[in-house]
């Protein structure tokens, strides 16, 4: 499985949700949610700033990932930003691949 990081960000609506039912509610729905796509969550937290919440999810790919963020979205509460991350092992095997490029101009 990959792990990704989305970034949540409630609206207004959101933001009534989880004043009303408190943070460990909204940890219980993305659990939920996650499962629900065959995933696992590694870590959740609330922050202050442009994001509101950090999630660090496993999921057994990209389908799964954009089903998630699409679940999220059309339910008005909040957008993501899902990012793919990376281990040091798979930075090292692309870091290692001949790879043929030619610059502009070149």
């Amino acid at each position: 499985m990959s792990k990704y990081l989305l970034e949540i960000r409630y609206t207004l609506e959101g933001v009534k949700g989880v004043k009303a039912k408190g943070g460990s509610a909204r940890v219980a729905a993305a659990t939920e949610l996650i499962e629900g796509v065959g995933g696992k969550i590694e870590s959740f937290y609330f922050a202050f700033g442009g994001t509101d919440a950090f999630v660090i999810a496993e999921l057994p790919d990209d389908v799964s990932a954009v089903a998630a963020a699409l679940t999220v979205g059309a339910g008005g509460g909040a957008t993501t930003r899902t990012m793919s991350l990376l281990t040091p092992a798979q930075v090292d095997a692309a870091a290692n691949m001949s790879v043929k490029y030619r610059p502009p101009g070149s």
